[in-house]
């Protein structure tokens, strides 16, 4: 897996390495309306539990390899997607 190959050359979890963020944030707003505060309602929602990783999103991040490294990064998407469509129901914005 080019994970572990990334892994071994600049750590865990590097911030060159973004595809986990781009998987996250497609999660986010999935079956969200295209509107530009939707979009960025959602931007911030998933940077809160990226961030912050509550509700089991930490437990993930311990996977091993490219596992962990993902997985947090889905479920922050999966949190962030519930939240927002809840605000597109209740039409807030």
């Amino acid at each position: 897996m080019s994970a572990d190959r990334v892994e071994e050359i600049w750590g865990k979890d590097h911030n060159r390495v973004v595809i986990d963020e781009v998987a996250g944030m497609c999660i986010t707003l999935l079956l969200i309306p295209l509107k530009w505060q939707y979009t960025l309602i959602g931007l911030i929602l998933f940077r809160f539990f990226d961030i912050l990783k509550p509700f089991g999103i930490r437990r993930l991040e311990e996977l091993p390899g490219g596992w962990g490294v993902m997985a947090d990064d889905v479920l922050a998407g999966i949190y962030a997607n519930i939240i927002l469509q809840l605000i597109v129901v209740l039409a807030i914005f």
